[in-house]
């Protein structure tokens, strides 16, 4: 675990150094929805899932079961249909996937343009909680890390206009123009 060092200072002419112990083979990973909605509070929903030993013949990241799930989940907490704006992750274009996508009425998928982070609200959801919950921080082992992350994603969940600053920064719209009629 190499730590996020945001910012450090020492005595003039002293090198600071971060002193971490060995590298983990466990590794964590976060999939996350930003949702909008008009007239309603934005709401972040995510899920952590830990993965086994990837030396082992584990996974290193999520699957396309995880993915399903999480929607899933968005949908009933969310109570509705869901537009979902989607990066060219590999796994977001799983043919299996696109075939639950595709089976389901309620969900409707795009992909953005490759390479374009800037368009992803997500982003500005890692982007913060790189430089809040994460930086200066020397984590003592992957739970501590992985609590860390958690903590720093509650916050932001409750802070809805921090979620409309990350849609905001992407400089995309929640409405799409109407159709002209002839």
């Amino acid at each position: 675990m190499t730590p996020p060092t945001h910012r450090t200072w020492a005595k003039r002419g002293h090198t600071p150094v971060i002193r971490v112990r060995g590298r983990s083979q466990r590794r964590y990973s976060i999939a996350a929805l930003t949702c909008y909605k008009p007239g309603e509070r934005s709401r972040l929903i995510y899920r952590p899932r830990r993965h086994t030993d990837h030396k082992q013949g584990g996974r290193r990241s999520f699957t396309w079961t995880d993915y399903r799930d999480l929607l899933i989940a968005a949908h009933n907490q969310l109570g509705g249909p869901i537009v979902l704006v989607w990066d060219n992750l590999n796994v977001h274009k799983d043919r299996r996937l696109r075939a639950f996508i595709d089976a389901h009425d309620w969900i409707t998928a795009y992909h953005l343009p490759p390479y374009a982070p800037d368009l992803n609200p997500v982003e500005g959801i890692w982007s913060l909680l790189r430089r809040s919950s994460q930086a200066n921080t020397a984590f003592a082992d992957p739970e501590h890390l992985i609590d860390a992350l958690r903590h720093g994603l509650r916050r932001l969940q409750y802070r809805s206009h921090i979620i409309d600053g990350c849609l905001t920064g992407t400089g995309l719209s929640l409405t799409t123009p109407q159709p002209k009629t002839q």
